[in-house]
């Protein structure tokens, strides 16, 4: 998987937030002012597998969207999906989440990019939006997907709405006893979280992040 994640490498990472992403960071950092129910990063592995064949699940939703099935899915159908779905979203709004998460900008978002997709669509979502998502199936994925976000809430010990790489070794040194053992595993799970390499970690990057410590890009070879 190619591409940036957040804000873009090129041009400079500097570069303002979009109200998307300043969106995101500032309902984390309501959701991380009430605390987080996970006690360690150790408690987030063992659900790897549990979470994994939630989010393979997914598939058929997405399969449902993808009307062309060409494999990926275009903003067309990403309109009539969250038409479909009683999801309340602008035309921008929707825009802004699709490049949010076509993170090869090839136009078309693949299984792992929906995933994400739908995670960010769960902690933005409105409230009447809950009902005709359940009605459609996608009940069975919100816990999945509070786990994830209570995972980064877990992570984000300053309540900013980011994790830094601080904050990463702070959380694995709590899971784990070994001094030099522990810290190479926090630096080794920070880099792969982040992808702009600006030192913090969105929401939106530990979520492409996670769905390939699960596998979830396999998916795409099968």
């Amino acid at each position: 998987m190619g591409g940036v994640i957040g804000k873009e490498a090129s041009p400079s990472h500097d570069a303002p937030e979009s109200k998307l992403e300043a969106k995101i960071v500032e309902t984390m950092k309501r959701r991380a002012s009430k605390g987080s129910a996970m006690r360690s990063f150790n408690s987030l592995i063992l659900k790897f597998p549990k979470i994994d064949e939630s989010l393979r699940n997914c598939k058929t939703i997405f399969e449902q969207f993808d009307e062309d099935s060409n494999g990926s899915i275009d903003q067309e159908e990403l309109k009539h999906c969250f038409h479909k779905l009683e999801v309340s979203f602008s035309d921008d709004e929707i825009r802004d989440l699709f490049e949010a998460c076509d993170i090869n900008e090839n136009m078309g978002m693949k299984f792992n990019e929906f995933i994400v997709l739908l995670c960010l669509v769960y902690l933005l979502r409105e409230p009447a939006g809950l009902h005709a998502k359940s009605r459609m199936g996608l009940q069975n994925l919100e816990a999945t997907f509070e786990i994830l976000v209570d995972a980064f809430v877990f992570l984000d010990k300053n309540k900013d709405g980011y994790v830094s790489k601080t904050e990463m070794i702070q959380a694995i040194n709590e899971s784990t006893v070994g001094g030099r053992s522990s810290g190479r595993i926090a630096m080794k799970r920070f880099e792969e979280m982040d992808w702009d390499k600006n030192g913090t970690v969105t929401f939106k990057e530990f979520l492409f992040a996670f769905t390939r410590w699960v596998g979830i890009d396999d998916i795409e070879d099968e």
